[in-house]
């Protein structure tokens, strides 16, 4: 068949990318572009040695001698399929730099303070009537507007600000955060999907703009669910734990020698589940025999759940329940993710070959018939390809 076979290339080639950003959110955004086979060439502070996240060990990658880079795995986990270039840009050579590699970018991406880059004539109201065809992507902690837009940004911040850690936790404990930088991740996500819009936009038209994405926006939108279910009820959700605040049974169990997690989201589930236990009769008892009961009843529910759950092995209840089709599974570490078929099958786990030698990143979870991701660039020192990208008359070709 013609056009079956996947092309050697990813679907974003030839789309320039200036990457001014540091930390997790932007990184994440030009990551991904990189990885959909644009050409990003990383701007990093030479003064400070680069992306703040290049210090945020251990572990670092060593070298040949078992010293420490400037790659954390922090680092690593978000600045593969980028050049690294180190420049000042509080110089004017630097800025004469960067207004050259912008003038050749089809997007240029930043994550200083709103006008923090005004002082250098890098801003967006300048940049855009030098280059009113550029894409011009602003990641701050709560955006360019708003009576909080100077203030700075972290995943913290956004999770503590925009409601997420209120609804995270235990019952009787303290607000908690997500364990990784959701915030900063799903923030880098929404950018990607506006600046892919607004160069769909630049394509048709010529004219470029400018995509405004904020830390706390972003988690706000994210609350999906809980979020509606405020705005629908006027009622605070309460933290739960594993629990979920619409569906019963649903969440994380004690089996003889673990856990096992269980996610009934219809009451034929529900009925099975309770054969599988020997609690037939509890799929006819008024409090539990739909879901809005079980949800009334949580409580009384877990009662008989919990001591019956324990009776079984963890294998047992995933062989039963899966032979019943009531969705479960086991609760994984690591080690375990890592090392399963399924991460083998599906290439979540990649081997790239860096400056200090072979490292092990987290594959793009990306899947294309005919425009697969590709892996060309493990992450790079800082600077690495300063002396080449900079005597370039057109770097973004290289």
């Amino acid at each position: 068949m013609v056009g079956s076979k996947p092309l050697p290339h990813g679907a974003l080639k030839g789309v320039k990318v200036l990457d001014l950003s540091r930390i997790l959110a932007g990184p994440t955004c030009t990551q991904l572009l990189g990885d959909l086979g644009a050409t990003v060439i990383k701007v990093e502070n030479p003064k400070s040695g680069g992306d703040d996240t290049r210090q945020w060990g251990p572990p670092y990658v060593t070298d040949q001698d078992g010293n420490d880079t400037d790659m954390s795995a922090y680092f690593m986990s978000a600045n593969r399929n980028k050049r690294s270039v180190a420049i000042d840009i509080a110089t004017v050579e630097g800025q004469q730099t960067i207004l050259r590699m912008a003038a050749q970018a089809d997007i240029l991406i930043e994550n200083f303070k709103p006008g923090g880059l005004k002082k250098y004539g890098l801003d967006y109201a300048s940049l855009r009537e030098k280059l009113p065809g550029l894409i011009y992507c602003s990641i701050s902690g709560y955006g360019q507007t708003g009576p909080h837009a100077s203030k700075p940004g972290y995943d913290l911040m956004a999770q503590a600000y925009g409601g997420i850690m209120s609804l995270t936790g235990e019952p009787e404990g303290a607000p908690m955060k997500v364990g990784v930088g959701i915030a900063d991740v799903m923030c880098g996500m929404y950018a990607t999907v506006g600046i892919l819009a607004a160069l769909r936009h630049q394509e048709q038209t010529g004219e470029g703009q400018q995509v405004d994405v904020a830390l706390v926006d972003s988690q706000i939108a994210w609350l999906i669910s809980e979020g509606a279910n405020y705005l629908t009820s006027g009622q605070l959700p309460e933290r739960r734990g594993n629990g979920h605040p619409n569906i019963m049974p649903y969440g994380l169990y004690q089996s003889t020698e673990g856990h096992v997690i269980v996610a009934v989201g219809n009451d034929s589930q529900f009925t099975r589940f309770m054969e599988f236990l020997g609690l037939a009769g509890l799929a006819q008892d008024p409090r539990f025999s739909s879901n809005p009961g079980r949800l009334q009843n949580r409580e009384a529910l877990d009662d008989i759940l919990i001591p019956a759950m324990k009776r079984f092995s963890t294998l047992d209840i995933i062989k039963g329940l899966e032979a019943r089709k009531v969705p479960v599974g086991p609760v994984q570490d690591l080690q375990q993710v890592f090392a399963s078929d399924q991460v083998a099958a599906r290439n979540m786990k990649i081997e790239m070959q860096s400056e200090a030698g072979p490292v092990s990143l987290i594959g793009n979870p990306l899947n294309f018939s005919r425009t697969p991701v590709t892996y060309r660039l493990a992450p790079r020192s800082c600077g690495a390809d300063s002396d080449e990208i900079l005597s370039a008359e057109a770097p973004f070709e290289i």
